[in-house]
């Protein structure tokens, strides 16, 4: 394989890239960047904006729209929005209701085109429109539907906010998954309702478990199914070689710097492992930036390139083959974020029965901590996100205290 040709991963799932940084960072910049390098590399390479900022289309000088369209070679473009996504669940609803009769025919008569969009609806239907490309949650091979067939989907989303939560979705879907089972399950509400609701959500994201005959044993089997989809999917957010996150930032802004390592800790807290940081420059960097931002975000791997004259159309051809460029095209292609223990989120010590987090971007006035379930579980909460950490039976207790060193948080148990 050539020097700068990504790694595929052995089964050949869809990889998924996606940036995190300050807006005007040049978040967008470096997301048409991955796409042009891997389209360059060989891979069919889907690039994915939600945002009706036309930034995207002047710099591929391609009017992206709803449906993949063809940019250059091995390059396709795609813009989601959430009025069109919409109506293919609420396709998929009303069929799974028409087998089940669940709303004698109420759902039916809603019509999808006169739906608008509501707060939280634009992260929660581009998680499912993006399953359509990837695949996360089944880990299925995506090359059997010509529509979804890429090797790498690059992600622009509306705000790194949005992507941060939405890294986060499955893990935290699986804990509201958990107590509505319970509710399900021990309540008489739950117990009368549960089961045509839970059929319903199954047939609607098939999941594949058998119609025929509905009883607990089956009502059972469909919680299964839906955990054990959760759990892939929090899985494939980290595993390295599926999953990119990618930091950005300004080099000559120090506010966009301070943005970057912050979201850092975000991504962290919301499950992901951080796969490097990139630097953009503008105007009046200078080498000393450089180095500032890889000591700040050390040990994460960084690079950076150099700005790119948007007066008129971009020559792609040019710049992914200027030399100046090689390290960012490399960082592209590592398959890992890094090595060492120092860049795991959690690291455990029985012998000395402690508990380290990473936690960039904070300070420990900013991070509490719970403890429940008898002290089998910590729960973090830090920069508008929890995170829950299931202790090892050999250092389960009480915390005994906690110091902040390095960006790292150290639990003592006792």
């Amino acid at each position: 394989m050539a020097q700068n040709s990504p790694t595929q991963n052995n089964n050949n799932d869809t990889k998924f890239v996606t940036f995190l940084g300050k807006g005007g960072s040049g978040k967008t910049f470096s997301a048409v960047f991955a796409a042009q390098h891997y389209a360059m590399a060989g891979l069919k390479t889907c690039l994915v904006i939600h945002s009706q900022d036309p930034t995207a289309d002047y710099m591929l000088n391609c009017k992206i729209g709803t449906t993949p369209v063809t940019c250059n070679e091995n390059l396709a473009a795609v813009r989601l929005e959430t009025t069109k996504m919409i109506l293919d669940p609420l396709s998929k609803l009303k069929q799974a209701d028409a087998r089940q009769n669940l709303t004698q025919g109420v759902l039916e008569a809603v019509v999808g085109e006169e739906l608008g969009v509501l707060p939280g609806m634009d992260t929660i239907f581009s998680a499912l429109e993006l399953e359509k490309f990837v695949g996360f949650l089944n880990n299925k091979n995506q090359k059997n539907n010509p529509k979804y067939n890429f090797d790498i989907i690059v992600y622009d989303g509306l705000s790194t906010e949005e992507t941060i939560r939405l890294i986060g979705a499955t893990g935290k879907s699986r804990l509201y998954l958990k107590y509505m089972r319970m509710l399900a399950e021990k309540t008489d509400m739950g117990r009368l309702a549960g089961p045509s609701l839970v059929r319903l959500v199954d047939e609607s994201l098939n999941a594949g478990v058998s119609s025929s005959g509905l009883n607990g044993k089956l009502t059972g089997e469909i919680w299964d199914k839906l955990d054990h989809m959760l759990e892939k999917g929090s899985s494939f957010i980290t595993n390295p070689e599926l999953f990119g996150c990618y930091l950005v930032m300004d080099l000559s802004d120090p506010m966009s710097i301070n943005s970057a390592l912050r979201y850092w800790g975000c991504a962290v807290q919301a499950g992901a492992l951080v796969s490097g940081a990139f630097g953009v420059t503008r105007s009046g960097y200078d080498q000393d930036h450089l180095e500032t931002a890889k000591k700040t975000f050390s040990p994460l791997p960084f690079a950076s390139y150099p700005s790119v004259s948007f007066s008129d159309p971009l020559k792609w051809e040019d710049i992914m083959h200027n030399g100046q460029r090689n390290d960012a095209q490399e960082l592209l292609n590592a398959s890992k974020s890094g090595s060492g223990e120092y860049m795991q989120p959690v690291t455990f010590d029985p012998v000395n029965k402690t508990v380290t987090l990473l936690m960039p971007g904070f300070d420990k006035s900013e991070i509490k901590l719970y403890q429940y379930r008898g002290g089998s579980e910590l729960l973090i909460e830090a920069g508008d996100q929890r995170r829950v950490v299931f202790l090892p039976s050999q250092i389960q207790g009480k915390v005994g205290g906690a110091k902040f060193i390095d960006r790292k948080l150290i639990i003592s148990m006792r």
